[in-house]
C-alpha cells in the first residue's frame, strides 16, 4: 500500500467521529509523519467538504476519511420505543427533548461523490465493506481504501470487495467496533490474536487498532506482522482535539477507572467509561444504530455542556488511563521512538 510504505512513523491517528477528531489534530499526526484520519461520521457532505480543505490548508502530508456504512439493517420499532420512555427522566433532567429514533445512511452518496472530487489519498470504512464497484471507482479517482475489519471472515470479504488494506479492530479499542454486524458476543479474539487470523486469511497490509497506549504496545503489534498501528485515546487529551473537558479529565480520573461495551448510548456496542447513563441503562438499550445515536444525543449534549461526565459517551479504549495531554506531534513521535527501542531492545537480547 503506498500511503502505509511512504510514513515516516507507523502511527496512524484513529478517526474519532463526533468532534473529538479535527484537522488540526489530523494535521499535527500527519506532519509528524504517520497518518492523521478525518472522520466523516456524522457530519454533512458539505460539512466533510470543508474539513477537508481546512485539512489541506494545514499540511500537504497524506491522510485519509473514514465513512460509516450503515445499510439497513432491522430494527425493532417496539423496542425502541420501549427505551424511548425509559429515557424520559434524563431528558427531564437535562432540560432537553428526545431525539426522533430514526435510521439513516448517514449521507453516504453525497459522501462518496465529495470524496472522488476531493481524491482523498485514503478512505477506510467502518460497519461495513462497500460494494467491489464502490471501492475499484475510488481506486480509479486515485485513493486507496482500507476496511476496518473484527473476524477473518469479514477480512476474506473486504479482500474480495478489492479492499487495499485491512484495519484489524481489537475488542480493547475504544469507541464503536467496527463489525459488519450490530452483534456484541462478549468472546472476541484480543488484537494480537485476530492479527493472526487475519494474517493467515489475507495478505493484505494490516493496521492494527485496539487498547494501544505505549510504543511498546506498537512494537507488539507491528512483530506481529502489522505495518502500523491506529490509536485514538491516546490522542484524545490532545490540545488539537476537541473532545469536551469533562471527556478529558475522566480519562485519568480515578473515578472512571473501569471501560465496558453498551449500546445504551448509540444502538451500537462501543467502549466507553463506565459512568451513571451506562449502569442504569446499559442492559435495556435495542440493538438499533443510529436510531438510539439520535435519541440520545440531546441528552448526551447537554450534559457535556453541563460539565457532567455522567451522561456521555465517554468512549475510550482499555488503555485511557496513559493519555496525556501533549500536543499530538509530540505524542506520535514518542509512540514511534519508544516502538523503536522495543524492538531494538527485544533483538538484543534475543541475540544475547
Amino acid at each position: 500500500m503506498r500511503i502505509l510504505d511512504a510514513l515516516d512513523i507507523p502511527i496512524v491517528l484513529a478517526p474519532m467521529a463526533g468532534g473529538a477528531g479535527t484537522p488540526r489534530l489530523a494535521a499535527a499526526v500527519s506532519d509528524a509523519g504517520g497518518l492523521g484520519f478525518l472522520a466523516a461520521g456524522y457530519l454533512t457532505a458539505d460539512a466533510l467538504r470543508e474539513q477537508i480543505g481546512q485539512l489541506r490548508e494545514l499540511t500537504d502530508r497524506p491522510f485519509g476519511v473514514n465513512v460509516f456504512v450503515l445499510g439497513d439493517p432491522a430494527v425493532d420499532v417496539e423496542a425502541v420505543g420501549r427505551y424511548r420512555d425509559r429515557l424520559g427522566a434524563e431528558a427531564l433532567r437535562y432540560g432537553v427533548e428526545l431525539g426522533d429514533p430514526v435510521g439513516d445512511d448517514d449521507h453516504w452518496d453525497a459522501k462518496l461523490a465529495v470524496l472522488h472530487d476531493e481524491r482523498v489519498p485514503l478512505v477506510s470504512f467502518t460497519f461495513g465493506c462497500p460494494a467491489a464497484e464502490v471501492l475499484a471507482s475510488l481506486r480509479a479517482a486515485g485513493t486507496e481504501s482500507a476496511v476496518t475489519v473484527t473476524s477473518a471472515a469479514e477480512a476474506r470479504l473486504a479482500a474480495a470487495a478489492g479492499a487495499d488494506a485491512l484495519v484489524v479492530q481489537g475488542p480493547e479499542a475504544g469507541a464503536h467496533r467496527g463489525s459488519f454486524d450490530n452483534e456484541h458476543r462478549g468472546d472476541d479474539l484480543g488484537l494480537l490474536a485476530l492479527l493472526r487470523q487475519v494474517g493467515a486469511a489475507s495478505d493484505l497490509p494490516l493496521i492494527a487498532t485496539g487498547g494501544l497506549a505505549h510504543g511498546r504496545d506498537v512494537a507488539a503489534v507491528l512483530a506481529a506482522g502489522a505495518r502500523a498501528a491506529q490509536l485514538g485515546t491516546m490522542f484524545l487529551a490532545c490540545p488539537e482535539s476537541d473532545a469536551s473537558a469533562p471527556h478529558k479529565a475522566a480519562l485519568t480520573d480515578p473515578a472512571f477507572s473501569r471501560t465496558a461495551v453498551t449500546r445504551a448510548f448509540s444502538g451500537r456496542p462501543p467502549r466507553g467509561l463506565v459512568n451513571r447513563f451506562m449502569v442504569e441503562h446499559g442492559e435495556a438499550a435495542p440493538a438499533a444504530y443510529p436510531h438510539v445515536h439520535h435519541l440520545t444525543k440531546g441528552v448526551r449534549r447537554a450534559a457535556a455542556q453541563a460539565d457532567d461526565p455522567h451522561a456521555m459517551s465517554l468512549w475510550a479504549g482499555q488503555g485511557h488511563a496513559f493519555a496525556v495531554a501533549a500536543p499530538a506531534a509530540d505524542v506520535a513521535r514518542t509512540l514511534a521512538r519508544q516502538a523503536r527501542e522495543a524492538l531494538a531492545e527485544a533483538a538484543e537480547r534475543w541475540a544475547r
